[in-house]
């Protein structure tokens, strides 16, 4: 059977956003989400998430973005002198080899985040990291330690499968440096987290089989979502994605996912992708029937 979880990442980033997830979700091909705790539009993502029944909801792991949700004095190591995350998973890595990185107050932010969208009323389906930091060595580590805490069955292992992303980036409106240089990236994490699948299994937390969208991140064509589908393996795959509307608090943000998000919701809404779907006989689902088989 060809499973495949489609999650829109960063529920909670903008009211925008989050119509976009919704609307991906309502007549799209979206399953599922993953939400930013301290997203400035968590509140409205809260609500997104009521009145989706049946769309599966994770906790969007941040340390790039923000404001923390634990107080900011029990996590300084994390912080800017404004007192917010600044930098991605290649400053974060370089901060953790310079030991600069406290893993005691990454575990204690991440425990706040979860609990919450716990404290909200979600029972979060999966965890994933905003940028993929949770991959990183030490913390996928304490992802996994956090999800048995939270009694959380699953966890994106970002690691792309080198055949679907081959298939995805077919597409002529592409920008080819932006796709290497994330190209690049996902090889990396294959490089850092190549015992993630095997330490995740240890733990006793499900993942999906295949994983994609690391490389086509802002990139994503028709084109390339169809040949995606048609190569789609056995077994269960996830493929990330960042649909949305640009809206006015979008534009105000540090994201270089802009006008993107708003391409991205029109492709997960075409209806030929829909029919394509169906016809490929790919059961769209969630990460929790991927915990209920583990």
């Amino acid at each position: 059977m060809k499973n495949l979880i489609v999650n829109a990442d960063d529920l909670g980033w903008t009211e925008g956003v989050n119509r976009g997830i919704a609307d991906a979700f309502r007549i799209g091909i979206v399953t599922s989400t993953s939400m930013l705790a301290n997203g400035a539009a968590f509140a409205g993502g809260l609500e997104i998430a009521r009145q989706a029944p049946g769309l599966g909801l994770g906790v969007h792991l941040n340390l790039s973005d923000g404001a923390p949700v634990a107080d900011r004095e029990t996590v300084t190591s994390l912080l800017n002198d404004e007192g917010e995350f600044a930098g991605g998973p290649e400053s974060l890595f370089l901060k953790q080899v310079r030991r600069g990185l406290v893993l005691r107050e990454v575990e204690m932010e991440w425990d706040a985040q979860i609990q919450k969208v716990r404290d909200a009323g979600i029972e979060p389906t999966h965890l994933d990291g905003h940028k993929h930091v949770h991959m990183l060595p030490g913390l996928f580590e304490i992802a996994l330690r956090l999800a048995k805490r939270h009694s959380i069955g699953a966890i994106r292992i970002a690691l792309e499968e080198s055949s679907l992303r081959t298939a995805l980036a077919s597409g002529k409106k592409q920008r080819s440096g932006v796709v290497m240089k994330q190209g690049v990236q996902a090889r990396g994490l294959k490089l850092l987290a190549r015992d993630a699948r095997e330490q995740a299994e240890r733990a006793g937390i499900a993942a999906a089989d295949y994983f994609c969208g690391i490389a086509q991140t802002g990139e994503l064509t028709q084109e390339g979502l169809k040949k995606f589908l048609k190569s789609l393996p056995e077994g269960t795959t996830e493929l990330m994605c960042h649909p949305g509307y640009a809206d006015a608090a979008l534009k105000k943000t540090a994201t270089r996912l802009q006008d993107s998000r708003q391409a991205e919701l029109e492709i997960l809404t075409d209806t030929g992708v829909r029919n394509l779907v169906a016809s490929q006989g790919i059961r769209l689902i969630d990460y929790g029937f991927v915990t209920q088989e583990a």
